[in-house]
């Protein structure tokens, strides 16, 4: 299909530009979004007649746009999700997820701004792009974790299954170690009664010749 440009298309063209392709793209997304209209004779004459004003909304759009993104720097938000041992998550996060966790911090996007090739299916931190406007994207950092403590240490750039097993070995470390102390302190008891036998024997002996004289 033929159509004609009524905003910046990524791999397209720029505003006007008359170009083709393929139907369904053109019927399920450009033509609904607005993005574009059917090129004909009928079509072309309005652009042209409206070419200036559709301009200007789009430079106004833009720059609305780039307002939102400095706005949006830096911004993170936290998933909480069930996971596997493996850290397979039981389920995905789609881009509609993103954006209602973006709606519980007041940031409107809508989901279909939020560009994913596909689902996030396992924990980790990710770097999300938002498509603010056709010249305008913005990342932003999703923290998906099995609870609010795992999240801050994967935001840490912490590992939760190797910090367990950290503390576990820290644990039996201890104890090892407690145990060695305690095999010392009786080595040192049991050292400490024997030098102090022949000092009590030698006491015993003092006191006997003081009796015979």
């Amino acid at each position: 299909m033929e159509i004609i440009l009524l905003e910046r298309v990524r791999k397209l063209g720029q505003i006007g530009d008359i170009v083709t392709v393929k139907d369904g793209y053109a019927r399920n997304f450009l033509l609904p979004q607005k993005k574009a209209l059917r090129s004909n004779k009928a079509n072309k004459a309005y652009f042209e007649t409206q070419r200036a004003q559709i301009e200007t909304r789009n430079l106004e759009a833009k720059t609305e746009a780039e307002s939102v993104s400095v706005t949006m720097d830096g911004v993170s938000a936290i998933l909480i999700r069930q996971a596997g041992e493996a850290g397979n998550l039981y389920g995905s996060v789609t881009s509609r997820d993103i954006a209602a966790a973006l709606d519980e911090q007041d940031l409107k996007v809508n989901r279909s701004q939020v560009i994913m090739e596909h689902s996030i299916k396992y924990l980790g931190i990710y770097t999300i792009q938002l498509k603010l406007h056709a010249e305008v994207q913005v990342g932003i950092q999703i923290n998906i974790a099995r609870s609010v403590e795992e999240a801050e240490m994967q935001a840490a750039g912490l590992d939760a299954k190797t910090a367990e097993e950290d503390l576990d070995i820290s644990v039996e470390d201890y104890f090892e170690n407690e145990e060695d102390s305690e095999a010392a302190i009786a080595v040192d008891s049991e050292e400490a009664t024997e030098e102090e036998a022949p000092v009590e024997a030698t006491t015993e002996e003092t006191s006997e010749e003081d009796k015979s004289e």
